[in-house]
């Protein structure tokens, strides 16, 4: 039977893209890119969210890619409402994946591919959707359109990225990981229809302050840690990293807040009940315990 410790070890290792998942996920973000500039008139595009940033968890979905538009399509769509681009953009992709495929979203266009998850979170190495953000240069930053709000709203993922990198190294290369791990929790289907937090980058985001003090060891109290200070602080306002566009908590309401804070609560809760199983030597029903939490992924043996 294995640790506690290796199984949070091939646990992570998990939830990291293979070759395989890398080599299916390029291909069909290319397909997209390629796409989008027979229709537009692109300046630069680049992948960016979680999958840049590595954070990315398990089953693989929502890969983003920001389409920076040219000077002609820029000015075109900037001096209009946020909602005209994103319709021009579904619009496009609709043509090529059709309606069943595509979807608006409050600041991109989501493809969904139409891959099957089974019960064990695998996809047969396949990308299930992308995202396509619209955006203009706007000096050293980007302006992205958020039909929430009906205004285009500043942006900087390369500042998310640095972010990241550096949260990352301050915590001896395993910051990712545990974000990684708390996603995954959050993508459970034991949740429902709604993932506790909204959105997932939001962990990341609370993550750059929740995840402090340095890595000391072990993934068990770490991770309950992690979850503790998420239901202690997600009724907070959690500004944009970048400092440019709406607080990255906006989309939880005061009820999405409180059912989030009684499930991260409980996840906190079901992890402290782990680790006192492995201290007691009940080594497999310890490892058994942190499956029920996270799921699927998290191995037995």
């Amino acid at each position: 039977m294995i640790s506690t410790d290796e199984a949070f070890r091939k646990f992570k290792s998990r939830l990291e893209l293979n070759t395989r998942e890398q080599e299916n996920a390029s291909k069909r973000h290319t397909e997209v890119r390629e796409y989008i500039r027979t229709k537009f008139s692109i300046d630069r595009d680049f992948l960016t969210g979680s999958y840049a940033r590595y954070t990315k968890t398990k089953p693989l979905k929502d890969i983003d890619i920001f389409f920076v538009m040219a000077d002609t399509d820029a000015k075109k769509y900037r001096a209009q409402a946020p909602q005209v681009v994103l319709d021009a953009y579904y619009d496009a992709l609709v043509e090529k994946y059709g309606q069943d495929a595509v979807r608006k979203q409050g600041r991109s266009i989501n493809v969904d591919f139409g891959v099957v998850v089974d019960s064990d979170d695998n996809t047969d190495y396949r990308v299930l959707s992308v995202d396509v953000v619209p955006a203009v240069a706007a000096g050293d930053d980007y302006e992205i359109p958020n039909s929430d709000t009906g205004k285009w709203m500043k942006t900087n993922p390369e500042i998310h990225a640095e972010k990241a990198k550096l949260a990352h190294q301050a915590f001896d290369s395993e910051w990712k990981g545990l974000v990684r791990m708390v996603k995954y929790w959050n993508n459970n289907s034991k949740h429902g229809a709604d993932k506790p937090v909204k959105p997932s980058f939001l962990i990341e985001v609370m993550a750059l302050e929740c995840l402090h003090g340095g890595w000391q060891g072990r993934f068990d109290y770490e991770v309950q840690a992690f979850f503790s200070s998420l239901a202690d602080r997600i009724k907070d306002e959690w500004p944009d990293p970048a400092g440019l566009g709406s607080p990255i908590s906006d989309g939880m309401d005061a009820a999405r807040k409180e059912r989030a804070c009684q499930l991260l609560t409980a996840a906190s809760r079901e992890a402290s009940h782990a680790i006192d199983l492995a201290r007691k030597g009940q080594n497999g029903e310890a490892l058994k315990a942190w499956r029920a939490l996270f799921g699927p992924k998290f191995p037995l043996s």
